[in-house]
């Protein structure tokens, strides 16, 4: 393998010359660098990254720690992360935390250690994690969900009136008991959800019922078995809220295995968009949320926080939009 000093000797420079245009010192004239640059290429050298990085004292990595891999909610989002964090010299390392805070913990251990760059964070709901990598000086952004005790940079989107927008709708086509299928009681973006459900009954003078209302896991199984629930009841919903994507799966699929037709006998309202929404049959109803855009605003606050870690923390919550669809749209009776 090629070292510095072979370099040195291609280029017709010190080592040290070499190693400033290793490590992108703007002190270098141009047309050194460009010797450099093309001996590098010739002799097929390779800097020594962890030399490197124990020089710089952290690396140019960015740790992504998503709650489910599995959701496609976070695909879109981690690829508007990605085009920033390559645009600025990064890459992009992706965590499943699992909505476990003890994996996230983990997690958070491994970006300490490997003096990550900066972190990109979708909580599984604790502080101590943010706060840990905040006290070491470590940059860090939460996204999707607020992180309650933690000052820190912060990008959401509108839950409760994306809730509002999508009960509101139910209402207008005119369903009466409208039931919500809601996340994980202690995570922030289901308070927010539900909160949203609540007041859009309320706006229309109906009561918010308890029976009406099952929290699921924001994932498909969880789904399935809110909606089994639901139509438990004696007085059973004919239309449903459910509070993210997977659980309107789950929701759906509980639906046809019991012979219950959409929309005619339950009105069906998902919230994050799915990309073959409109392809089934009914095509569904969701609150979508700008995902791509999610990701790119976190990482361009994480780039932010890089260059400026002084800066006081900023929260910016983006707008949702309710795409209509025929899972919520009772057919008129002649």
């Amino acid at each position: 393998m090629a070292t510095i000093y072979d370099v040195a000797r291609q280029a017709g420079v010190s080592a040290a010359t070499v190693s400033r245009v290793v490590n992108g010192r703007a002190s270098v004239d141009a047309g050194l660098a460009a010797r450099v640059q093309q001996a590098m290429r010739e002799l097929d050298y390779r800097p020594n990254a962890l030399a490197r990085n124990l020089r710089r004292r952290q690396t140019s990595i960015w740790a992504v720690i998503i709650s489910d891999i599995g959701n496609p909610f976070f695909t879109a989002m981690v690829r508007g992360i990605e085009d920033v964090a390559q645009g600025a010299g990064y890459s992009v390392v992706l965590c499943n935390s699992d909505e476990d805070p003890a994996k996230e913990a983990r997690y958070v251990n491994a970006a300490l250690e490997e003096q990550m760059a900066g972190v990109i964070i979708s909580s599984a709901g604790k502080a101590a994690n943010v706060n840990r990598l905040i006290e070491a000086g470590t940059p860090v952004v939460a996204i999707d969900r607020e992180v309650r005790g933690a000052a820190v940079d912060t990008v959401l989107v509108d839950n409760e009136h994306g809730a509002e927008l999508a009960v509101e709708h139910l209402i207008d086509a005119g369903y009466q008991r409208i039931a919500c299928i809601g996340g994980p009681r202690k995570l922030p973006t289901a308070q927010q959800r539900l909160r949203g459900y609540q007041r859009a009954l309320r706006a229309h003078r109906r009561p918010a019922e308890d029976d009406l209302v099952r929290h699921g896991d924001y994932r498909q199984e969880g789904g399935y078995q809110a909606m089994a629930a639901l139509l438990e009841e004696v007085a059973r919903p004919d239309a449903i809220f459910a509070a993210n994507n997977l659980m309107t799966i789950g929701a759906l699929e509980c639906l046809a295995d019991r012979g219950i037709s959409v929309p005619e006998q339950m009105g069906v309202v998902g919230f994050d968009d799915i990309p073959w929404a409109h392809l089934v049959r009914p095509s569904l109803t969701t609150v979508a949320q700008p995902t791509y855009e999610l990701g790119r605003t976190a990482a361009l606050l994480l780039a932010e926080r890089i260059a400026e870690p002084s800066r006081p923390p900023s929260t910016v919550t983006l707008r949702t939009e309710l795409k209509v669809r025929n899972s919520s749209t009772r057919p008129s009776i002649s």
